[in-house]
């Protein structure tokens, strides 16, 4: 690689530092100091940087995924269970394939018109000279994308902007501090509001497609029947376990949508408790109005987990992407049919929404030599594992996709969203790429659940018809 490109490459990595640096200063300076380590012992705590390390922790050593401290312990215990991170078994894994089918090649094509429509109206300035700001963009694609997604009527700019305060409020709940008293005090309010967004317009409701598979036993060529045990899983009732989850936005999305599924469940159940009152004045008629409430929690649980995992990744993820392409001089390798999808691997992978994942060891193991017991806190630093720290992205010569892939998890639990994720990225960078943007103004975001930033404005160095021709978007 000739100087000019590793320049670049020097500077996009100065800006992106800055996400970490402003908004989470002390953390990032630990994990920093301590990248060099495959794996590193800190009392209690396990803090996992190398590739295979991080492989090895997702697929093969048992997680307590109710373990205080992580995102399906925060979820059971805010919302009583059903939020996904937190489900066991037969249920875990109807739930599971029910959320791949609405992201799947066929749900991402039925989304992908409402995402396009937002680039074109939001990047059209660009065609005249005019700045634009990639956060807000990326809040509107994120809101209307979920919108669709979820069946929902809600704004779409009021939904991005509430699915953030929970993830928010949630992550500074966890943080030292006089803010945690704060965050919650603010917890409630703010899964209110989120709540009231997620109201479905139709029927067709996730959890109701969760349990008409149980009853009907369809499932999704290829996956696992419900039910069936699934060699190293970690349930209850004592059968080994692995849990790969991964995806962004995980550390946040277990409360939030606790927090959502208790908050949107509580009215409905009460309200059905009633309804099943009238009709049955027994003691059979309350057990059905409890289910129907919990039921109704599940509900909006997941949907509350959807929600915010889509919106604070995308709001992470595009803005910090497309200031990569422009400090590192990528917008040749995006505008190329034939190398933007390697790209869009490689900029995730850099950008790494979700960069780090608490979880908890079910059973005692060894990690790369390291003894892990059962009871240690595992931090598994997906940034280092998968060398956003040390390796540009570049197309022309991209790391392997099975490590590009880490930043979505591992095994049977690996992020779901992923396909959407790199759709939406490529199509960004589809329209961008033309007009070959520069970024004139960008500052962190402090509050955010995400690393990212509040602002990432763009102006065009070169106007140029769309990538299909015609309009410039």
């Amino acid at each position: 690689m000739n100087a000019a490109p590793n320049t670049g490459a020097r500077a996009a990595r100065r800006r992106d530092r800055r996400v970490y640096t402003r908004s989470r200063p002390l953390l990032f300076a630990l994990l920093a100091a301590a990248r060099r380590r495959p794996v590193l012992r800190l009392g209690g705590t396990v803090l996992v940087n190398g590739t295979e390390p991080y492989r090895h922790a997702l697929t093969r050593i048992p997680l307590d995924r109710a373990a205080e401290g992580t995102t399906g312990g925060a979820a059971r215990e805010l919302s009583g269970g059903g939020s996904l991170f937190d489900e066991e078994g037969a249920g875990h894994r109807a739930a599971r394939r029910t959320v791949a089918l609405d992201l799947g090649a066929a749900g991402v094509e039925r989304l992908r018109p409402v995402w396009r429509a937002v680039l074109d109206r939001r990047l059209a300035p660009l065609a005249t000279g005019d700045p634009v700001d990639l956060v807000p963009l990326a809040r509107e694609l994120a809101g209307a994308t979920v919108r669709a997604l979820l069946d929902v009527t809600a704004d779409p700019a009021a939904l991005s902007d509430a699915a953030a305060e929970v993830a928010a409020v949630a992550v500074r709940g966890h943080l030292p501090g006089p803010g945690r008293s704060r965050a919650a005090r603010a917890a409630g309010p703010a899964a209110a509001r989120l709540a009231a967004l997620l109201t479905p317009a139709g029927q067709d409701d996730l959890d109701e497609r969760v349990r008409d598979e149980r009853v009907s036993g369809e499932h999704v060529p290829g996956e696992h029947v419900p039910g069936e045990h699934v060699p190293g899983e970690h349930v209850p009732d004592g059968k080994p376990g692995r849990d790969g989850s991964g995806g962004a936005g995980r550390e946040a999305v277990g409360e939030a949508a606790g927090h959502v599924g208790r908050s949107a469940g509580a009215d409905t159940g009460r309200e059905a408790a009633g309804d099943t009152g009238r009709e049955a004045r027994q003691g059979a008629g309350g057990s059905a109005g409890g289910r129907a409430g919990r039921d109704a929690e599940r509900a909006a649980a997941r949907r509350a987990m959807l929600a915010v995992a889509a919106v604070n990744t995308t709001v992470a993820a595009l803005p910090r992407a497309a200031a990569w392409c422009a400090d590192a001089g990528l917008w040749e390798q995006a505008a190329d049919s034939r190398s933007r999808a390697a790209l869009v691997d490689e900029l995730l992978r850099v950008v790494a929404p979700s960069p780090l994942l608490p979880r908890v060891a079910a059973a005692d193991a060894d990690l790369d030599g390291c003894p892990v017991r059962a009871g240690d806190r595992l931090i598994l630093v997906a940034r280092h594992a998968v060398h956003a720290d040390d390796t540009p992205p570049d197309a022309r010569c991209p790391v392997a996709p099975a490590v590009a892939q880490l930043v979505f998890g591992a095994g049977p639990h690996a992020c779901p969203g992923a396909r959407l994720a790199r759709a939406q990225l490529d199509d960004m960078l589809a329209a961008l790429a033309p007009f070959r943007p520069s970024v004139v103004a960008a500052r962190a975001d402090r509050r955010a659940a995400l690393p990212g930033w509040r602002t990432l404005t763009v102006r065009a160095t070169a106007l140029a018809p769309g990538p299909h021709g015609g309009s410039p978007c």
